[in-house]
């Protein structure tokens, strides 16, 4: 599980009161579209972090954007709750702990593929089946290209990394010549 302590605890909050509407994608969705807002916007993240306004300054401006994105009120509350409490800055975190907790729940596995070439939709459905056969659960792959590679495919699935990349593979050669020596 990826996070701090504390944003594992509002994670698991926050998709415990998911759970009780089984709305996990919906309010991850509300979380991730808010987050993306802060990432884009420096200055409102800097604005919300900061501890020289004051929190009313801070639920003010919270309330008015809030207002404009549309999110429900749950969501709302539970934003305004970081801001009362000054756990802004956990915010990325807190997702990626929801998010860890909410693929567990609908049995989904997240797989970064690296290819220093782009995937065909053909081997892109096989490494999917693939992976699917191999975990059990259903994958959301995301591919990448890396061009430094040379060749071959890195797949990361949570803490495992299978790398069948030339780069790696010439590179152990290399570590075995020089133990050779």
């Amino acid at each position: 599980m990826r996070g701090s302590e504390i944003a594992k605890r509002y994670s698991k909050a926050f998709f415990a009161i998911a759970a009780e509407e089984a709305k996990y994608e919906d309010y991850y969705n509300e979380l991730s579209n808010f987050c993306a807002i802060l990432e884009k916007n420096e200055n409102f993240k800097v604005f919300l972090d900061n501890p020289i306004f004051a929190q009313s300054d801070k639920a003010a401006v919270l309330k008015g954007v809030l207002a404009k994105v549309k999110v429900s009120p749950l969501t709302a509350n539970f934003l305004k709750l970081l801001v009362d409490k000054r756990r802004m800055n956990a915010l990325s975190e807190i997702l990626a702990c929801y998010q860890d907790y909410m693929d567990e729940v609908l049995g989904k596995v997240r797989v970064q593929v690296k290819t220093a070439y782009k995937l065909s939709d053909e081997l892109t459905t096989q490494i999917v089946a693939t992976m699917e056969e191999i975990t059990g659960k259903k994958v959301e792959m995301e591919a990448e290209r890396d061009t430094s590679l040379m060749g071959g495919i890195v797949v990361k699935v949570g803490d495992t990394l299978y790398d069948g990349s030339i780069k790696t593979q010439l590179s152990n050669i290399r570590e075995l010549l020089r133990e050779e020596i």
